[in-house]
């Protein structure tokens, strides 16, 4: 039990760290009174937003908690842990984009002079996100583990646990669907009226949508994001411990124990890694970002040799461990190919920009869906190398239960360089409204570029994540499923679905259907925003007296309210199917076919969603390619059709296929924790 208290104790340390971080940043200098001014912009649009969707959570998570305690009681940890992981999510999101918020302007600031220091201000302040989301995981899930009384002599307590997964999924979907609808529908806005109609900058100050779009970028990459990684982290790491169960007759205490220690362990390689990216004169900011990843990277293998020799006195752990890790940096890599500025797809898809915005969105299409192979194929051979390293059997299982540990060891450095993405984005916005020069713009677009590559990177890890995190959640809702059946859980074969039954090939069907009803709904949701704040772009521009000129500012806050409004209302949508699809199949098709429907959603949501921000990422750098001064640069008719494709790939990338992540993800934790009502009223089928 003492080593438990390093989960904690290690926690509280991280939150020191990122008190540290913020208080630093903080203290750098603002810029000029117009950068000022702007920030304010920003930060009480940012402000508004999240008290407003925090309102909306709030009540869903109420009632939800509510609905628990009647249902599951006498089992009242589970609604108490279903609060509890919503709020520390919230409270993750709330210190992550409250220190974003402030830094971009300082980043903008420290451009001016020393292009080195604002790379180092801006992943400092991105890193006040991800260590969040890293130490939360460690205190919420620790501190109920003591105090649901999770104990050698009582390890089944931690069955309890699933709660706290299920809220921290359940408040993710709604941050990452309603940040999501906010950030492209101002996007698309801002884009169509400003670049393509009206032939303005991106970020002109004339543009009414230009603010909202800035907040945009961070209530969608800083708080969707951070909830996206935070649901990770807590759905692994509860399933992990669950089918640790099964394995205490073989590493005893230590198999329920590795879990929480091997979160630890990432904790203090994600302070590590974000103290080892600094900037340096002109050295490549995507080198400075690598720098983190690879000593967070080489600080957890090491750990996790010492943790699988001395604890579990098995080095197969370690192997397999290590071959999720291992993982995530080739998923990372494959990303950087299909969507990095110089790499093959993006140059063919600014090229197929000279024939006009149906061969940039057909290219564009082809290198998405291409991108889905690799990615897919290595989160496979992965789990395959891990079972048979394991030994095979029930064994494998913790084999590939440790892969999916290993591969989510990274979330803290990865949310770090992803909430860098929103930071020098807004930076170089602010750049640009503040009218700080070429020079100043150049130096922030170099950042921006790294940014982008960063956010592309986290998308495909938080896939990868969602794929092995859901693979774990799957096998343990089948070891609790086997032990609420009575079925001795001594192999794996004796939990096997039976995929050729006729309900369960019904349930497999449905399941692949979900990723797409789900993702029609989100991409409409953009569509509708979007053509609102084209509308009220549109109105000013042609009501506003001198507004094109330059001699009057836009009303910003109306862009603000109408991409606000209409996220918090379409995000419910997509969020109710996620909920209700599940709960009909485990209670009409029963428990067993629920297993069958959550394999289908797992694997058609994890293609399609690498399809999607693939195929968008790799559009918004194809444009930004055009931007430097290819093909004829900016206003050209090949940067308009770049433009356009842009705009198509913006609500796939940002806002359909990173919420995927959160829908395979919520239906596994949803599934396990209400098991015992589908066994328990769910129909039998013979």
């Amino acid at each position: 039990m003492a080593l438990m208290l390093l989960a904690p104790i290690v926690g509280f340390i991280t939150m020191l760290c990122v008190a540290l971080y913020y208080s630093w940043v903080t203290r750098q200098d603002a810029g000029t009174p117009t950068m000022r001014q702007i920030a304010s912009h920003i930060q009480a649009g940012a402000r508004t937003f999240l008290k407003r969707e925090f309102r909306a959570i709030a009540c869903f998570i109420a009632g939800g908690a509510g609905v628990l305690l009647l249902a599951m009681w006498p089992l009242w940890q589970i609604a108490f842990g279903f609060v509890t992981g919503a709020v520390f999510s919230m409270v993750a999101i709330l210190i992550g984009m409250n220190a974003a918020v402030r830094t971009s302007v300082r980043t903008s600031s420290a451009a001016r002079t020393d292009p080195g220091k604002a790379l180092t201000i801006a992943f400092r302040g991105g890193a006040t996100m991800g260590l969040s989301i890293v130490a939360l995981n460690l205190l919420g899930i620790s501190g109920l583990a003591y105090l649901f009384g999770v104990s050698p002599d009582h390890p089944e307590a931690v069955s309890l646990l699933v709660g706290f997964g299920f809220g921290a999924s359940l408040a993710a979907i709604f941050a990452q669907l309603g940040g999501g609808i906010f950030t492209k529908a101002a996007d698309v806005g801002a884009d169509l009226v400003g670049k393509v109609e009206i032939g303005i900058p991106e970020d002109d100050p004339r543009n009414a949508a230009v603010i909202a779009d800035l907040v945009g970028d961070n209530v969608g990459d800083c708080a969707g994001r951070g909830a996206d990684l935070f649901e990770s982290g807590s759905d692994n790491l509860v399933a992990a411990m669950i089918v640790g169960l099964a394995f205490i007759p073989r590493y005893g205490w230590a198999a329920i124990l590795f879990p929480l220690l091997s979160r630890t362990i990432g904790a203090v390689g994600a302070i590590l890694g974000s103290l080892a990216v600094r900037g340096a004169g002109k050295k490549n900011p995507a080198t400075a970002l690598n720098t983190g990843l690879l000593v967070t990277a080489g600080f957890s293998l090491v750990t996790f040799y010492l943790l699988g020799t001395l604890l579990m006195k098995d080095v197969a752990v370690f192997y397999c461990a290590s071959l999720g890790l291992l993982a995530a940096l080739a998923v990372s890599g494959v990303i950087q190919y299909y969507t990095g500025m110089g790499r093959k797809p993006v140059a063919k898809i600014a090229e197929s920009s000279l024939f006009g915005s149906p061969l940039n969105i057909i290219t564009g299409i082809s290198f998405g869906m291409e991108s889905t192979a690799l990615p897919i194929v290595i989160i496979s051979l992965v789990m395959l190398a891990a079972y048979r390293i394991s030994g095979g059997g029930l064994d494998g299982i913790y084999g590939i239960t440790a892969a999916a540990l290993g591969i989510t060891e990274l979330k803290g450095i990865i949310m770090a360089a992803d909430t860098f993405g929103p930071i020098v984005d807004n930076a170089s916005g602010i750049a640009e409204m503040a009218g700080l020069g070429p020079d100043v713009r150049r130096s922030a677009d170099v950042l921006d570029a790294a940014g982008n590559m960063a956010k592309a990177i986290t998308k495909g890890y938080g896939m990868a994540c969602a794929l092995m995190t859901s693979a774990v959640v799957l096998f343990a809702y089948l070891t609790e499923l086997a032990r609420h059946a009575g079925i001795e859980f001594t192999s794996f074969p004796d939990i096997v679905v039976n995929m050729v039954h006729p309900v369960n090939i019904a349930a497999l069907f449905i399941g692949a259907t979900i990723p797409f009803l789900f993702s029609a709904q989100a991409i409409r949701a953009v569509g509708l925003t979007a053509h609102q704040t084209v509308d009220e772009v549109r109105r000013q521009f042609r009501e506003i007296p001198g507004l094109l000129e330059g001699r009057a500012l836009p009303d910003y806050s109306r862009c603000v309210d109408i991409s606000t409004r209409n996220a918090l209302h379409h995000m419910v949508g997509p969020t109710v199917t996620a909920i209700v699809a599940p709960i009909a199949v485990g209670f009409l098709l029963g428990p067993w076919a629920l297993a069958a429907y959550l394999v289908g959603v797992k694997i058609v949501g994890a293609a399609l969603a690498t399809f999607m921000f693939n195929a968008g990422g790799a559009w918004d750098n194809a444009k930004k390619s055009i931007e430097t001064g290819k093909y004829g640069g900016k206003g050209s008719e090949p940067y308009k059709a770049s433009v356009v494709g842009d705009t198509v790939g913006d609500p796939l990338k940002d806002t359909a296929g990173p919420s995927l992540h959160i829908l395979i993800k919520l239906e596994n934790i949803l599934a396990i924790t209400l098991l015992p009502l589908f066994l328990k009223y769910g129909m039998v089928w013979k």
